[in-house]
């Protein structure tokens, strides 16, 4: 997610564009959303379809139509996670299905090593240190319905910290998954108060 946040905001900054920091983080997790599939139907597509360039390519065609270099930001975030996150920590993923299932990446830099752990809680430092000096974390507090999509990384950071599902977090990496965590959980509470005041 600060990978995802921080190139996104540098992109915005270049193309002179606002951007919704919520659905930011939201799309640069989203090619993880096939662990759930995993958790609950036990088919094994991890790194599959959801982390092809292609299919991101595909899904924001109408995008950068409507809203031409406005989208750019949050295509950004969405194939960050397969370009560069995941592409160079663990690799083997299938950048161009369905053009091709072959599997690209680099396997010298596992998840749980400790290159990994430093890169991450460093970017998240960062990318939390950004996002209150710009103000961007008080976009969590405000009652927009939008909010409501956290829920998607709120179960996708949930899932791993608290029953080690599909893999174990490591020591370090549990304060910037309970900042994440508690951020979104507060996000999503703030909507479901407001929907509740206005019914």
């Amino acid at each position: 997610m600060a990978l995802g946040y921080l190139l996104s905001k540098t992109s915005a900054k270049l193309l002179k564009v606002n951007i919704n920091v919520p659905l930011i983080l939201v799309l640069s997790v989203l090619p993880d959303i096939d662990i759930i599939f995993d958790f609950i139907f036990n088919i094994e597509i991890h790194r599959g379809p959801t982390h092809s360039v292609i299919s991101a390519i595909l899904v924001f065609i109408p995008f950068f139509l409507l809203y031409r270099q406005k989208s750019l930001p949050y295509f950004t975030a969405l194939v960050s996670h397969s370009l560069i996150a995941d592409f160079f920590i663990g690799g083997q993923l299938m950048l161009l299905w369905p053009l091709s299932r072959s599997e690209f990446g680099f396997t010298f830099v596992a998840i749980d090593s400790s290159v990994n752990i430093a890169l991450e809680f460093t970017l998240f430092v960062i990318a939390a240190f950004v996002m209150w000096k710009t103000r961007d974390l008080f976009q969590f507090l405000r009652d927009r319905k939008l909010n409501l999509i956290l829920a998607i990384p709120l179960f996708t950071v949930l899932l791993p910290t608290f029953i080690s599902y599909p893999l174990s977090v490591p020591l370090m990496l549990v304060l910037p998954h309970l900042f994440y965590l508690v951020l979104f959980a507060i996000s999503v509470l703030i909507v479901f108060k407001g929907l509740l005041v206005h019914s």
